[in-house]
C-alpha cells in the first residue's frame, strides 16, 4: 500500500492547487485508494481542526485564503466610490476585505448583487483581494447574435435567425467598436422598456458573407465551446506516448484504418481472418482495435471535465471543433500508420452466416499498416489498386470483404431499419467558398466498415452486461403510436399498406419502404419513415435500439470524438482490472445526468451543422436567384411548405402567402395543405416545380415560389406593391356564397 502522505504534504499540495483541492483529488493525487480514504479522511479532519486548512463548498484551502473563483455578495459603496464584497462560500462568516474592480463594460452592480468573480490576492493594508467580475448571478443576459447596422444613435442588431425579425438597439458607447455590416455576438442590457430591446456588443466576429463566417455563426448560435482553457491545453502537452505495460501485444496483426479521404482523426482499426477452427467451417476471426483515450483522459482531469462538456466533436465543412485537444485527436490517439499506438481491441469469432459465436476483450497495442480511404478500398477490390493498396488486396482487404459479405447476411435477418436517404457533401476551394455540392457516394468499403463498429459495439455491452458494470446504452426506443399513425395514414394515401394490431418492428418498416422503392412515392414514404422515429439518445437503463433491431447496444468505436465511448472503455477497463484509468465512483454516481449531458451537446451539434450547410447552401446559390430548380415538398406546416433541390438537396420554403389568394387549410394528421378554392393538395413527396425568389447567405434562408406540383401548372399568386397579397379565411368563405348565389 502506498503511505500516506505527511501534514505538510497535504497543505502544501493545497496551496499549490487551489481550483482543484476537494478530497477525492487530494486522494486521486497522492495515490490514496480503498481503505486509506478513511485515513486521509482523518488527516484531513486534523489539519482542519487546528486551523492549519478551511473547508468550503466540499474544496479544502489554505486557512484565510479564499479560492481564485469565489462567488461574492457587494457591499454598498464606501465614501469614494469604491464598491467591495464579501465571500458567500460556505463555511465562511468573516472574509477578508475585496475590492471589486471594473472594467469598461461590465453591467452596474448595487449593494446586494451577487456574483461570480475571479480574485486576486494582493499585499496591502485597505484590502486584501482584488475582484474582476465574470458574472452577475440569477441575471443571466440573453446572447444576441446578428449583423449591426450603424446609425446616428449608435446602431441596431439585425437576427440571424431563420424568420426571426427582432432587432436590438445598440447605445453610442456599446458598439464597442463595430463597424456597419460586421457580425457581432452581443448582450441583452438594461430592463426591457417600450421600444427595441437594449443590447452591448461583446465581440466583432467579422464579414458575415465572407468565407468561412457561416459554421462560425452557427458555433457561438448554438454557444458550442470551440476554445480549450489553458489548463486543459497544458494537460494534454504533458501527454507522452504509452509503453507496453500491462498490455498485450497486437502490432503483428495487420490492421487497417479506412476512414474518410479528409479524415481528421483515426479512431479504429479492423482485420479480418478466415477462422482456422475447424467447428466453425466458413466462419471468420474480425478484429476491432479502438484508440485508447482512456489512457489520456482520466475521470476528474481538466481533460476530462472539458470532454464532458463538450461531449463531442462537431464537424463543419471548413472546420472541426474537437472534444479533445489536436495534440491528442490528431496524434497521440489517433491511430496512425506505422506507429505503435494504445488501444482496446475487441476479437469477434462469427460463423458463416455472420452471427457472432464468441468475444474476447484486450487492453493492448497496436501498429496500422495502412491508413487507407473508402474510395481507395473499394477501387482496390473492385480491380484497381493502387501502389499503396497492391500489396493488401490479397491478405487483407479480400479477407474483410468476405467477412462482410457473412455479415450481411445475419444483417437481412435481423432486419434493422433500411432507410434510403443520400447525405449531401459540400466541397470548399482554397479561399472557404463552395466550389460544389454532391450527394455522398454509399460504397461497399462504407457498409462493411459501419457493419463491424456495430458488431464490436454490441460486443461492448454484453460484455459490460457479463461483468455487471454500469455503463452508458445507445438507446433508441421504437415511435409512438401518435406518429405511427400518421404514417400509416401517409402509406395508405399512396396505395400502400403498414401493419396494424401487431407489436411493431423494423421489418414490418422495411416491408413498406420496400413497396415504395422505385415508386415515384419512394423518397415520401423514406423521409415519412424517418420523421415518424423517435431520436436516439444515451442513458444507464438498456431500453434497447429499435433502428438496428438490437436489444444490447452501447457506443465504443469512437471515443476521440465522443464521450459516450470513453465512459464505455472505462467501465471496460475497471469491469477487467486493467489500470487505474477505469470508471471512477463520481462517473458510476453521475452516469444518468452524463448521459442527458451528451444527449443534449449532441443535438446542438446537429442543428449547428445543419444550420452551417444550410448558410453554405444559401450562399452556393445566392447569384442563381430568379432560376427555375426540380424538387419534392419535404415538410408542410401551417405557414408553408418545405421543398427539398434535386440538384443541391437543399431546403427552402415556399410560404403559404406565395401559394395564392385562396385560403389553405393545414391538416397534421395527412401533412398537407388544401386550397379552400382550387382543392389543390401539397402534401409530402410530391415533385415540384420552383423558382428561387431570395437566397439569404446569412441566415441560410431560401425563398421560393411554387411553378408547378406534379407537372400542374400553378397560378402564380397577384403581388401589391412586391408583396403576396394572400386572401383572409372570410373573404375565401365569403366568395364561395357569392358564387352559390349567382348560380
Amino acid at each position: 500500500m502506498k503511505p500516506l502522505p505527511s501534514r505538510d504534504e497535504i497543505r502544501q499540495w493545497i496551496i499549490d492547487n487551489p481550483g482543484l483541492s476537494a478530497k477525492r483529488d487530494i486522494a486521486r493525487a497522492f495515490g490514496i485508494k480503498g481503505d486509506a480514504r478513511i485515513e486521509l479522511k482523518r488527516l484531513l479532519r486534523e489539519l482542519e481542526g487546528d486551523g492549519v486548512v478551511e473547508k468550503t463548498s466540499r474544496r479544502f484551502h489554505e486557512k484565510g485564503v479564499l479560492p481564485p473563483v469565489a462567488v461574492l455578495q457587494v457591499l454598498p459603496p464606501d465614501a469614494q466610490g469604491d464598491l467591495y464584497a464579501k465571500p458567500l462560500e460556505e463555511g465562511v462568516e468573516e472574509g477578508p476585505r475585496i475590492l471589486i474592480i471594473p472594467k469598461k463594460g461590465d453591467p452596474a452592480l448595487g449593494a446586494g448583487d451577487k456574483i461570480l468573480a475571479r480574485l486576486a490576492k494582493v499585499d496591502l493594508d485597505d484590502y486584501a483581494y482584488e475582484a474582476r467580475l465574470i458574472r452577475k448571478l440569477g441575471s443571466n443576459p440573453a446572447k444576441v447574435l446578428g449583423v449591426f447596422r450603424a446609425n446616428a444613435e449608435g446602431g441596431r442588431i439585425q437576427p440571424i435567425e431563420k424568420g426571426s425579425d427582432k432587432e436590438w438597439r445598440v447605445a453610442s458607447d456599446m458598439t464597442g467598436g463595430a463597424k456597419d455590416g460586421e457580425l457581432v455576438e452581443a448582450e441583452a442590457v438594461g430592463a426591457r422598456r417600450l421600444g427595441l430591446p437594449a443590447a452591448r456588443v461583446i465581440a466583432r466576429l467579422g464579414d458575415p458573407a465572407g468565407p468561412r463566417a457561416a459554421s462560425l455563426i452557427a458555433i457561438h448560435q448554438h454557444g458550442i465551446p470551440d476554445v480549450f482553457p489553458d489548463a486543459v491545453i497544458a494537460e494534454a502537452d504533458r501527454a507522452e506516448p504509452v509503453g507496453m505495460k500491462g498490455r498485450e501485444d497486437l502490432r503483428a496483426l495487420p490492421l487497417v484504418t479506412i476512414d474518410p479521404v479528409d479524415a481528421r482523426d483515426r479512431d479504429d482499426a479492423v482485420l479480418a481472418e478466415v477462422d482456422s477452427d475447424p467447428a466453425n467451417p466458413g466462419g471468420f476471426v474480425i478484429w476491432v482495435a479502438i484508440a485508447d483515450v482512456a489512457h489520456f483522459v482520466t475521470p476528474g482531469s481538466a481533460l476530462d471535465r472539458e470532454a464532458r462538456k463538450r461531449g463531442n466533436s462537431t464537424y463543419f465543412p471548413d472546420r472541426v471543433v474537437p472534444m479533445l485537444p489536436d495534440i491528442l485527436s490528431g496524434d497521440l490517439c489517433s491511430l496512425h500508420e506505422g506507429v505503435d499506438r494504445a488501444c482496446l481491441a475487441v476479437r469477434m469469432v462469427i460463423d458463416a452466416q455472420g452471427h457472432k459465436r464468441s468475444h474476447r476483450f484486450v487492453r493492448g497495442m497496436m501498429r496500422s499498416v495502412a491508413s487507407l480511404h473508402y474510395a481507395q478500398v473499394q477501387a482496390a477490390v473492385d480491380g484497381q489498386p493502387d501502389e499503396k493498396t497492391a500489396p493488401l488486396v490479397d491478405w487483407v482487404l479480400k479477407p474483410l470483404y468476405a467477412a462482410h459479405v457473412a455479415l450481411k447476411q445475419a444483417r437481412e435477418v435481423r432486419q434493422p431499419l433500411d432507410l434510403e436517404l443520400p447525405e449531401r457533401k459540400i466541397e470548399l476551394d482554397d479561399e472557404g467558398r463552395v466550389a460544389s455540392v454532391a450527394f455522398k457516394e454509399r460504397l461497399d468499403a462504407h457498409k462493411l466498415i459501419e457493419e463491424m463498429m456495430i458488431l464490436a459495439n454490441v460486443a461492448a455491452a454484453e460484455e459490460l452486461i457479463r461483468l455487471k458494470r454500469p455503463l452508458l446504452f445507445r438507446v433508441h426506443e421504437e415511435p409512438s403510436p401518435l406518429k405511427l399513425e400518421g404514417l400509416r395514414e401517409v402509406a395508405e394515401g399512396a396505395g400502400m399498406t403498414l401493419a396494424k394490431g401487431q407489436v411493431l418492428q423494423t421489418r414490418h418498416l422495411n416491408r413498406l419502404l420496400a413497396q415504395a422503392q422505385g415508386t415515384e412515392f419512394d423518397e415520401l414514404i423514406n423521409l415519412s419513415t424517418l420523421r415518424s422515429m423517435t431520436q436516439a439518445y444515451y442513458h444507464p437503463e438498456n431500453f434497447g435500439h429499435f433502428g438496428l433491431a438490437l436489444q444490447n447496444y452501447a457506443h465504443f468505436t469512437s471515443p476521440i470524438r465522443r464521450y459516450s465511448d470513453l465512459i464505455v472503455h472505462r467501465a471496460l477497463i475497471k469491469g477487467h482490472g486493467w489500470g487505474k484509468d477505469g470508471l471512477s465512483v463520481w462517473d458510476e454516481e453521475n452516469l444518468e445526468e452524463t448521459g442527458k449531458l451528451i444527449s443534449e451537446a449532441e443535438r446542438r451539434s446537429m442543428a449547428a451543422e445543419r444550420d452551417t450547410n444550410d448558410r453554405y447552401l444559401a450562399a452556393y446559390l445566392a447569384d442563381r436567384v430568379g432560376a427555375e430548380f426540380a424538387g419534392r415538398i419535404s415538410g408542410v406546416q401551417r405557414f408553408g411548405v418545405f421543398v427539398r433541390l434535386d440538384e443541391t438537396g437543399a431546403d427552402g420554403l415556399i410560404p403559404v402567402r406565395a401559394l395564392g389568394r385562396e385560403y389553405f387549410n393545414y391538416d397534421e394528421g395527412s401533412q398537407t395543405l388544401m386550397g379552400s378554392e382550387t382543392g389543390l393538395v401539397l402534401g409530402i413527396g410530391q415533385k415540384v416545380m420552383v423558382r428561387l425568389a431570395e437566397a439569404v447567405p446569412v441566415t441560410g434562408g431560401l425563398i421560393l415560389d411554387l411553378l408547378s406540383v406534379e407537372g400542374a401548372v400553378v397560378r402564380p399568386p397577384r403581388r401589391a406593391g412586391g408583396k403576396y397579397q394572400p386572401r383572409k379565411p372570410v373573404q375565401a368563405a365569403a366568395k364561395r356564397r357569392l358564387v352559390r348565389k349567382r348560380r
